[in-house]
């Protein structure tokens, strides 16, 4: 918890950055655990799934760490309300990985090659609504610099619309995606389809979680 404290004199922002940086490994496991998945090598998939449970507890730590340490008595640039519903959905990120590794880990599941290209296409997409979110937190300490105003605060405004983009571009290939899942009705077993279903289901409350860390920013700036 020291090393918490110490983020937090530099800036009230940094320990955010700090708990991304684990948020980000989680996500970056992602396309590895599909590739995993679609060449069938179970066991490396299982490998990978243990490393994102590791992560992710590794982060709720630090989760928990920036809760108990964020200075109650001191001023912040931001309410305090608003520091931990950050630090809250980027954890809520890091849980929807968790939570992809843990469906695609309950049996060998078998990924279907008529949808194989938009799986991950689809993946990537949401990885690019995360790393911009990353972009967003990134820049938080030189918002602050700048007394979240000006050209600073505008270019924030900028970083969170192109975050609500790209999720945006998310939700069509996940709607494209479904429509190719259900279409395999007649070749795939019904469970398997609701399992992919959940899956995909989760990927899309990835993106949803990034997006809302950059409406939490754009609520800051307003407050």
């Amino acid at each position: 918890m020291s090393h918490i404290r110490d983020l937090f004199r530099e800036s009230p922002f940094e320990p955010l950055r700090y708990h991304m940086k684990s948020v980000m490994e989680c996500v970056a496991l992602l396309q590895p655990m599909f590739e995993a998945v679609r060449d069938e090598n179970f066991d490396e998939l299982q490998n990978i799934a243990t490393k994102v449970f590791k992560v992710e507890h590794e982060a709720d730590k630090i989760k928990d760490d920036i809760r108990r340490t964020i200075p109650k008595r001191f001023f912040l640039p931001v309410y305090r309300g608003d520091l931990l519903g950050y630090i809250k959905l980027q954890d809520d990120m890091a849980d929807s990985v968790e939570d992809v590794a843990y469906l695609l880990t309950i049996k060998n599941l078998v990924l279907p090659k008529p949808i194989v290209d938009t799986v991950f296409k689809y993946v990537a997409k949401v990885e690019s609504v995360c790393k911009q979110t990353n972009t967003i937190t990134d820049y938080l300490p030189t918002l602050v610099e700048g007394d979240m105003v000006g050209v600073e605060a505008e270019h924030a405004i900028t970083l969170v619309d192109n975050v609500a983009h790209a999720e945006w571009e998310s939700d069509r290939i996940s709607y494209q995606l479904s429509q190719q899942l259900f279409a395999l009705d007649d070749e795939m077993k019904a469970t398997d389809i609701f399992l992919w279903f959940r899956i995909f289901g989760e990927l899309g409350q990835l993106a949803n979680y990034a997006e809302k860390t950059g409406d939490r920013l754009r609520r800051m700036l307003s407050t």
